[in-house]
């Protein structure tokens, strides 16, 4: 018997225990967890509400400079005479004195700007920049900036692409600027300021010890502080409409603003655990709770488990180990209260006694199942003695006296093979050979009706098989076969199959007579006991028992009808008989 996986009751006494312990216990853990959640939430919103207003009115300075700048620019490239001269080609003096008025306008302008690093102008008929510095920066970033925005000029009189009416993000080199730019037929105007610069001002805001502040563009990639996000792995990109917390080792408290003039926002990050330690002293304790009931959930289970719910599993394992067939299994003596020893030593006690009456009741059914199969096997000699006899008078009518001789060694060989039948098993040899005088003796009735062959490698011949469970199926075969008419031929096929993971002995019997009806397939399928006109048809019913009371489940039998004509059985044994 197949053990079946141990499943616990609902009725369980170790289910009860452990579910009203987990009651009474979980709930209480459960609140305090909540409320120290709870609380964490209420801080987290606190510190993203009050920081949030910081960023947003530092964002809003830096829009509204920005704004100032695109005021500027817009008048100028409008409004400005001096860009006009330059644009509508007047004499060449008082396109010199435009060039130093405008020049001159740029440098005492740039002051009225400190949140921009450069405002830059350049007139396409004359081919004439100008462009003015704050006293910051350095000679070789200039020059680079200044490259770029020829190029970036060039590229606009050649494509006729208009730039954004923000600011955009542009990086040159390993820094981030942001541009602005104005254009009209042949006049363009332009500010630009490096993103590094912008973030001064930020460094007032407190955002403690660990926090800090950065740009980043529309995508979510730092603008600044690129190296300390890259390290805490600090996502940028979600939804700044509402705070968030990110990081790997440390959790940041991500608070963001975006820029209603260009393309990026201004990010506050402050850490989590720094957020925390304003959390009041019992809301502390609180946090400490799960661990709490980490340690003493189990430490209760631990005790509930050694005085109750260990000598109750030794029990239900006992028994499990009984039901599966293991009769000899005890419950060993251990330390335990006396209830669950008296318990113990009964069941033991009880268990000895239902063993010993399992084992008288199991001889006797040993007894039975033998003499069963004695009469199943016996079963099937008297009705081919009567064919034997019939064949003997048929042949004594003709005066065939060498046949009549050859036929009565042949029964000789058959009822001697029949004798020993009682046998549970014998070697296949002996077997094929009673087939072979079988077949002999209705090839003598039925001449030129019957054609045989056999099929058996030298390996198998020693295998041991229930005796006439091949030679039923041939006489079978021939009872239902062989017609005055037509001719019949049965082959046997013999060989080592694998089947699972051990090999198995295959008996394929086929002949090619009229086949099966199919309603007597399927009753042979099902495992029903059939009739036909002379009675009870017990040939393969009787030899289905017979392999179930030896073999079990390890014996297989399939009946079949062959294609085109004739039928179809096939046998799978156990290379080793039963003990």
């Amino acid at each position: 018997m197949s053990g079946k996986p141990f499943n616990l009751s609902w009725n369980s006494v170790r289910l009860k225990l452990t579910v009203g312990l987990l009651l009474i216990t979980l709930p209480t853990f459960a609140f305090l967890i909540y409320n120290n959640s709870y609380a964490i939430r209420v801080v987290h919103n606190q510190v993203a509400e009050s920081n949030r207003s910081l960023v947003s009115m530092y964002m809003a300075q830096i829009d509204n400079s920005l704004n100032d700048v695109d005021v500027y620019l817009t008048n100028m490239i409008v409004n400005d005479k001096d860009l006009q001269e330059l644009e509508f080609r007047t004499s060449e003096k008082e396109r010199v004195l435009a060039k130093v008025r405008l020049d001159n306008k740029l440098r005492v302008d740039m002051a009225t700007f400190p949140a921009v690093d450069s405002i830059f102008v350049y007139s396409v008929p004359g081919d004439d920049y100008f462009d003015s510095f704050r006293d910051t920066g350095e000679v070789m970033e200039r020059e680079e900036v200044r490259s770029y925005i020829k190029r970036m000029i060039a590229d606009m009189e050649r494509t006729g692409q208009i730039k954004s009416a923000k600011w955009n993000i542009v990086r040159i080199g390993e820094r981030h600027y942001l541009f602005r730019v104005l254009q009209t037929s042949d006049a363009y105007a332009g500010a630009w300021v490096n993103i590094e610069n912008l973030s001064l001002p930020l460094n007032l805001m407190k955002l403690g010890d660990k926090g800090f502040s950065l740009f980043a563009d529309d995508q979510g990639m730092p603008l600044t502080q690129a190296q300390a996000v890259r390290e805490k792995a600090i996502d940028l990109s979600k939804d700044l409409g509402d705070y968030y917390l990110s990081g790997v080792d440390d959790e940041y408290l991500v608070v963001g603003e975006p820029s209603t003039k260009g393309n990026f926002s201004l990010i506050a990050l402050m850490p989590d655990e720094q957020i925390l330690e304003n959390l009041p002293y019992l809301q502390r304790i609180a946090s400490f709770t799960p661990i709490a009931a980490v340690i003493l959930v189990p430490a209760c289970l631990l005790l509930l488990r050694n005085l109750l719910l260990r000598p109750l599993n030794r029990i239900s394992t006992a028994m499990k180990r009984i039901g599966e067939g293991h009769w000899n299994h005890r419950i060993e003596p251990y330390p335990t209260s006396d209830e669950f020893q008296l318990v113990n030593e009964t069941f033991n006690r009880m268990i000895k006694q239902v063993q010993d009456l399992r084992i008288s009741v199991y001889e006797e059914q040993l007894n039975k199942q033998k003499a069963e199969l004695q009469h199943l096997q016996l079963q099937i000699n008297p009705h081919f003695f009567m064919n034997s006899l019939n064949i003997i008078y048929n042949l004594a009518l003709v005066k065939n006296f060498d046949l009549i001789q050859e036929m009565a060694l042949s029964l000789v060989q058959y009822f001697r093979y029949m004798f020993r039948s009682n046998l549970t098993f014998v070697p296949l040899k002996d077997e094929l050979q009673h087939v072979r005088n079988y077949i002999r003796i209705q090839q003598l009735r039925f001449p030129g009706k019957l054609d045989f062959d056999l099929s058996a490698p030298d390996y198998v011949a020693n295998v041991r098989i229930p005796p006439l469970v091949i030679q039923s199926f041939i006489e079978n075969s021939v009872k239902h076969g062989v017609s005055v008419p037509s001719s019949i031929h049965v082959s046997v096929k013999i060989d080592l199959v694998e089947s699972d993971s051990e090999p198995k002995l295959s008996v394929e019997i086929k002949d090619t007579g009229k086949g099966f009806p199919s309603p007597i397939l399927d009753d042979i399928r099902s495992g029903k006991r059939i009739e036909d006109e002379q009675g009870e048809h017990i040939g393969i019913w009787n030899v289905r028992q017979r392999l179930r009371l030896l073999y079990g489940e390890n014996a297989g039998l399939t009946v079949d009808n062959a294609i085109p004509s004739g039928a179809i059985v096939k046998l799978l044994l156990p290379l080793q008989p039963p003990s």
